[in-house]
């Protein structure tokens, strides 16, 4: 996790938690509080994470939920060659089914996870 760090708005950054990214748009750096206003763009879970023969991992799209405001130091700038290949895989593989609640609910439990591993941070 950084300590400081200067992203900017629209910057994509990533918050790394065993096996899993949640990957984001910077939408504003609260400096006072040392907080990000992240817009969620999408949940990558490794499938060593899931136990899972799958080499690819499990991608959730998380577009259409709400916002989160977290502390910054747990994020680093995500590489566009991390992020272009993910959301590539994330289009080709989208279905008619509606995925929605089950992506948000996969980022309720992360957040949940990574906020119980850091509780002294909040």
């Amino acid at each position: 996790m950084n300590s400081a760090v200067d992203f900017q708005p629209k910057q994509i950054v990533c918050l790394e938690y065993e096996g899993t990214q949640l990957y984001g748009e910077v939408i504003q750096i609260v400096e006072s509080r040392q907080m990000t206003w992240l817009r969620p763009l999408m949940l990558a879970i490794s499938p060593s994470d899931r136990n899972s023969d799958q080499l690819e991992p499990s991608l959730y799209d998380l577009r259409q939920g709400a916002d989160l405001l977290w502390p910054t130091f747990f994020f680093r700038p995500a590489l566009d060659t991390e992020v272009v290949p993910l959301f590539t895989h994330l289009q080709i593989s989208k279905t008619h089914t509606d995925r929605t609640s089950i992506a948000h609910q996969q980022l309720q439990l992360f957040v949940r996870r990574v906020w119980q591993a850091y509780q002294n941070k909040f």
